[in-house]
């Protein structure tokens, strides 16, 4: 192992001033300082140290890789979050068009021509109408209505009945 020593002389010359004075040779060099010990060794690389070089480059290699898939990944679900998303405003809105769709349909003029045309169905009129008067929440009073002459005779002879058995 080849050991170089580089001594501190090198470093001091001579210099002179700009406006040409000169100083006693004693002001303008300092004294000598002692020279430091430098020296420089060869090393030999370690077999090992090629090897674990490698290792970690291919580590390196590795979760490089890692990383640019999981990117890629987190991209490709991003896109189809926002594809879906999408599809989904467009799916909303076309519910909003069959609800008002199917509120058209189901409206009470529709119902009544529907009724009237296709069923054949009438409207009440005010014969059909029956009232009843509710006098208290517990007890409901129906009107006698009129007697057809059937329903009179009809009630005549069960009267008379219920006359003779007791």
């Amino acid at each position: 192992m080849a050991e170089r020593n580089f001594g501190a002389a090198h470093r001091y010359k001579n210099y002179r001033v700009a406006d040409e004075r000169t100083y006693p040779e004693s002001e303008t060099q300092p004294e000598p300082e002692e020279t430091p010990q430098i020296s420089m060794k060869n090393t030999e690389t370690k077999s090992g140290a090629v090897l674990s070089i490698v290792l970690v480059s291919v580590l390196a290699a590795i979760l490089l890789g890692i990383v640019i898939y999981s990117l890629d990944k987190r991209s490709t679900m991003y896109s189809e979050v926002a594809a879906l998303n999408n599809e989904l405003t467009l799916v909303q809105a076309e519910n909003v068009r069959l609800q008002a769709a199917l509120e058209g349909e189901i409206s009470a003029k529709n119902v009544e021509d529907y009724a009237e045309n296709v069923l054949g169905m009438q409207k009440i009129d005010s014969s059909q109408i029956k009232y009843i008067e509710i006098q208290t929440d517990d007890v409901v009073n129906i009107p006698e209505q009129d007697e057809g002459i059937i329903d009179k005779i009809g009630n005549f002879f069960e009267g008379c009945v219920e006359y003779f058995r007791g």
